[in-house]
């Protein structure tokens, strides 16, 4: 959506969601979002694909459909919650949250090192924020730097409603604000499944050879933060934030070997959060060179 209009249509939907109540956000996302995935049949087939990599070659074609359609609803619920969420709305999705895997990032946080969290696009990743900042783990993240700037600008604050500060990418030096940050005591999230640049690192995922963003792995060696991949899901009428065991970030004198072998180790692990809640997964573009016909998913 372009100019002022993609704008207002933002703001709108703002205006119309923010009018609900909490009960009834779930499923009227859900609703929606399901709706829509009868009129994108384009995108339907491509969500299939992406589903028989994750769930194998065992599910029918029917359940791999089934899939396509959840995914197209639990996206829509991420949406309608987004255009819901007011800052005094913090407490209750914070109070519908819950967190596992605490002990680690707890433990690093003492030993004085930096905190990256390694998200992929699942679930309400925003609320990470807020959940966060009530754990006093304030949040840090980069965002794409759209070629509409009021959409951009409106994304902004509503990542900051959640309590994420944003660094928007290609604005100076990204690493070497995130590693203030991490000095500064914030925590840095990064959504890492989807390569936007095209410049990510070669790794397998899902058994198909593709490239991911290397920035967790590399900003580790650059800082020595620990890095934590997070999966997020939904759960019931709130979120769950399940931290996995600290990211192993391989030594030697090879900075580019290390960082393709541990973005390596990160794809796999996002592997497993992945297929603990497929359709809550929200891949809605090409992520591998035979989802187009170029062989280029990033065109």
């Amino acid at each position: 959506m372009r100019g002022l209009a993609g704008y207002l249509v933002y703001r709108a939907l703002s205006g119309l969601f923010g009018l609900l109540p909490a009960r009834l956000i779930p499923g009227t996302g859900r609703i929606v979002g399901r709706g829509v995935s009868y009129l994108a049949r384009d995108r339907m087939g491509l969500l299939q694909r992406h589903m028989r990599r994750v769930m194998g070659p065992g599910p029918s074609e029917e359940e791999i459909t089934a899939a396509g359609r959840e995914m197209f609803a639990s996206y829509g619920r991420y949406w309608a919650e987004v255009f819901w969420f007011r800052p005094r709305r913090k407490d209750w999705m914070i109070a519908h949250s819950s967190v596992t895997g605490l002990d680690g990032v707890f433990a690093a946080k003492k030993s004085g090192r930096g905190i990256i969290f390694a998200v992929a696009h699942m679930g309400n990743w925003e609320v990470a924020g807020s959940v966060g900042e009530s754990l006093d783990l304030p949040v840090l993240a980069v965002a794409e730097n759209l070629s509409n700037r009021r959409i951009t600008d409106w994304f902004i604050k509503t990542r900051a409603a959640f309590g994420i500060d944003i660094i928007l990418a290609g604005t100076g030096s990204t690493m070497s604000a995130l590693a203030r940050g991490l000095r500064q005591g914030k925590v840095v999230a990064l959504v890492s499944d989807r390569d936007v640049t095209g410049r990510g690192v070669d790794v397998e995922f899902f058994g198909e050879r593709t490239t991911m963003p290397g920035g967790p792995v590399s900003l580790a060696i650059m800082t020595g933060a620990a890095v934590f991949p997070i999966g997020s899901y939904f759960d019931g009428p709130g979120h769950r934030f399940a931290i996995r065991s600290e990211l192993p970030i391989p030594e030697g004198d090879d900075r580019t070997e290390r960082i393709q072998k541990g973005t390596q180790a990160l794809a796999v692990a996002f592997e497993e959060i992945i297929r603990e809640r497929p359709t809550d997964w929200h891949l809605f573009q090409p992520n591998w060179p035979s989802d187009s016909a170029d062989g280029d998913p990033h065109r």
